[in-house]
């Protein structure tokens, strides 16, 4: 069964402090729940939060909006949340671990939004700190393998791939490492090639990493008897067959050992950095639904080929309750605009008909 969206969902307490209760909830389950100062923080502000632990059912809370939410994600030791709205619409939950004087442990959650996150002085900062010596084993069957300088590596058998990170002693990345004249003599063996990726998908993290800049593979001096326009089919095939494999075009040699090392590096960060509670948690809980372009998407394909010809817009409320009529009315606007609905009549008498101006 396909999940259900999540909500986003926000209630005036009363509280003159946290004056804000703020949830995201998904088939009735609370992924997680905050008191806030603010309900939607302005640019450069970040809100202080308390990660709700209880709630009593008999508090007064008043609704002060409700909107699906597109999206959930772990950035860091953030958890992202996107809204599905065409405004303010992203924002992300920050929580950081400090230390009473006593030493105990307690946490802080801060709500940041879009604008607030670009303004504040660490936007140029990258999430992971890639500082932890990495496990790198080369297959032995590699006869000049790429340097990792600073890392322990080691040489064995790799049931697929030429480079892989280990983490506790399993791989936990992988690497196909090819040349421009090692790709295309795959092409001989397609089917060999989409095998070898199939078996790279396995693995939590894949790359497919080529010493070439794409656009060797349109030149025609440099791909033999190939015709540029098959090989350029099948790199656009590939990552749409395996999506979970990354597809890399480094360029040389040098700057595919060196694009490499830093996947690892960061992949190492990210295992020694898990995330805390307060992100682990709602995503441990959360069921993705699968992309379908949105509410708006939705929408219009309800009034296309849902509602009978003809409809009146309270027809088009009773499918979608929970949105704002004025939302509704902007989707309707843009289909006339595209000339594909119509509208006859004003008032709660208009009728809107499929079509453009006959």
């Amino acid at each position: 069964m396909a999940a259900s969206a999540a909500y986003w969902i926000v209630e005036a307490t009363g509280d003159a402090r946290f004056p804000w209760r703020i949830r995201i909830e998904q088939d009735g389950r609370i992924l997680l729940a905050v008191r806030a100062g603010h309900a939607w923080p302005g640019a450069g502000m970040q809100v202080f939060c308390l990660r709700e632990r209880e709630h009593d059912p008999s508090e007064p809370l008043v609704p002060h909006e409700r909107v699906p939410v597109a999206h959930l994600a772990r950035l860091g030791r953030k958890l992202s949340v996107t809204l599905d709205r065409p405004r303010r619409k992203r924002c992300e939950f920050l929580k950081l671990e400090k230390r009473r004087k006593d030493g105990t442990p307690y946490e802080q959650i801060f709500f940041r939004t879009e604008a607030a996150v670009r303004g504040h002085r660490s936007g140029k900062r990258t999430e992971l700190a890639a500082n932890a010596v990495l496990d790198v084993v080369v297959d032995s069957g590699e006869r000049y393998p790429w340097r990792f300088p600073g890392a322990r590596v080691g040489r064995r058998r790799l049931p697929v791939g030429d480079y892989a990170l280990a983490h506790e002693e399993r791989p936990v990345a992988v690497v196909e490492r090819k040349t421009r004249d090692n790709f295309l003599a795959d092409l001989a063996e397609l089917k060999g090639l989409q095998q070898q990726l199939a078996e790279l998908s396995a693995y939590p993290h894949a790359a497919l990493v080529l010493e070439a800049p794409y656009r060797d593979f349109g030149d025609p001096d440099r791909l033999g008897h190939w015709p540029a326009a098959h090989v350029q089919r099948v790199l656009a095939e590939l990552p749409v067959l395996f999506p979970r494999v990354q597809l890399v075009f480094a360029g040389n040699r040098k700057l595919a050992n060196l694009w490499t090392q830093r996947w690892f590096a960061a992949i190492a960060a990210s295992l020694a950095r898990p995330a805390p509670d307060s992100v682990r948690e709602p995503l441990a809980r959360y069921r993705a639904s699968p992309a379908d372009g949105g509410v708006d998407t939705r929408i219009r394909l309800a009034i296309l080929n849902e509602l009978p010809d003809g409809f009146a817009v309270a027809s088009l409320r009773r499918l979608f309750p929970d949105l704002p009529p004025a939302r509704l009315t902007r989707v309707m606007e843009q289909l006339r605009r595209e000339g594909r609905l119509r509208r006859e009549g004003h008032g709660r008498g208009a009728r809107w008909w499929r079509g453009g101006v006959a």
